[in-house]
């Protein structure tokens, strides 16, 4: 039998699959962080099946039983809410199985990082994921130096308590993007500079938040010279100069036609 990875609703109780409905009306148990919220979810499906809690208090502890009972049962494992193992428990689960030789399912599902990054409406080719910051110390100083100087859009999970914090924390002119309460019925999203979230937040804020950053505002814009040699590069690894150069481009405030034009001259 299988553990079968079931992502939930991150608000919305309609925002769940008929496959993952399906999976969780035939399974043996039901792992959940909290019974008393994943009974709410079932009961609104007109579902009821056994739950056991398991979280980040037990997990270690429950791993090899859960996976030793999976080779025989039809295990099925929930967070509170979106896709298990996205800072929430189910890694050692999922890792315990993998080694007993038992099957493991992932379903398609909600996902509170994707659901921002996809409305932030900042570039999403490269992103990446950071979770909870620290809340202090010098990893947390490091992380957000990180998303100052590295090119990419960032997805964070904040507290509304620390929201303020690290909006003042980040480049005053990064491009972010506040996502509150998402798909709840007091959704919101601002877009603006961290400046300007710093502004709009400064009174404070409830909800659940995830903050998409666009990093490298702090990162020095290369020059020309230095955007026609990276389409060099490309050409080496085997692109055309034309493509070289439009991915040159899209990396620098560079025209593509100017790089191309360089490009092909020399």
């Amino acid at each position: 039998m299988p553990l079968v990875v079931v992502p939930t609703p991150i608000g919305n109780l309609e925002d769940i699959t008929l496959r993952a409905l399906r999976v969780l009306t035939e399974a043996d148990l039901v792992a959940c962080e909290d019974t008393r919220r994943t009974g709410r979810l079932l009961a609104h499906h007109g579902i009821k099946r056994p739950l056991m809690a398991y979280h980040e208090h037990n997990e270690e502890r429950l791993a090899p039983e859960l996976a030793e009972r999976a080779h025989a049962e039809s295990v099925a494992l929930v967070s509170d809410a979106g896709t298990p193992l996205v800072s929430d428990p189910g890694y050692r689960l999922v890792r315990a199985c993998i080694e007993a030789g038992v099957a493991v399912e992932v379903l398609p599902g909600p996902s509170a990082a994707v659901t921002a990054l996809v409305a932030s409406g900042l570039p999403a080719d490269e992103f990446v994921f950071l979770g909870f910051l620290p809340r202090k110390g010098r990893e947390r100083g490091e992380l957000l130096e990180r998303v100052g100087r590295e090119a990419a859009t960032f997805v964070i999970y904040e507290s509304p308590h620390r929201l303020a914090k690290t909006l003042a924390q980040l480049p005053p002119e990064a491009p972010v993007a506040v996502c509150r309460e998402l798909t709840k019925l007091h959704e919101e999203v601002f877009r603006g500079t961290a400046a300007e979230a710093k502004v709009r937040y400064a009174e404070g804020v409830r909800g659940e938040i995830v903050l998409v950053v666009r990093g490298g505002a702090e990162a020095e814009e290369p020059g020309f010279e230095e955007v026609v040699e990276r389409a060099r590069r490309y050409v080496a690894e085997g692109e055309s100069p034309s493509r070289a150069a439009a991915r040159a481009a899209k990396e620098s405030d560079r025209k593509r036609s100017e790089i191309y034009e360089r490009l092909v001259s020399c």
